[in-house]
């Protein structure tokens, strides 16, 4: 966890009046405490690791919170669910490939591709504030040896996978 991440949120709950609470911090160790996208509920299932006492409610206001201090980004990995990101605060350029047979996302960037961005804004007449990209794709193991590692650990743990 990033501790200039946390006192950036820590001030920014004191700015709108609101008070500091265990449960409040568990949720900001749970989000941050690794890479991985997650939903609502996973963030809530990784609090409740973290302290059993922190309710759904509590979790669903954070997560605007987060948003809204521009610590937390909400990401589009298609299907109904919203996803977060914790990671673009290191990365804020980074897009995402998600497979759409086995749901396996990856992120990546390319100096390219924000070239191209400015061009295409520009061109239009726009000024660039933020970008997202997605590319869905089919997985180019599964097409050529029949089974996906990432398709079978998907299964194993009862994740939803991305309507075809």
């Amino acid at each position: 966890m990033n501790q200039e991440i946390k006192d950036r949120f820590d001030a920014f709950v004191k700015k709108k009046g609101l008070r500091k609470t265990g449960q409040r911090d568990a949720i900001f160790r749970a989000a941050f405490a690794n890479e991985e996208h997650f939903t609502a509920e996973e963030l809530l299932e990784r609090t409740k690791a973290i302290d059993p006492n922190t309710s759904r409610a509590t979790v669903y206001r954070t997560i605007p919170l987060l948003i809204e201090a521009g610590l937390l980004r909400e990401i589009d990995l298609g299907g109904d669910l919203k996803h977060y990101d914790p990671n673009f605060n290191d990365h804020p350029d980074h897009a995402h490939l998600i497979c759409v047979d086995c749901g396996k996302v990856i992120e990546f960037s390319d100096a390219n591709l924000q070239v191209l961005e400015d061009c295409i804004v520009r061109r239009l007449g726009f000024r660039p504030s933020t970008s997202s990209l997605r590319i869905e794709a089919c997985c180019e193991q599964l097409r050529q040896t029949g089974t996906c590692e990432n398709l079978i650990n998907a299964r194993l743990v009862r994740r939803k996978l991305p309507v075809r």
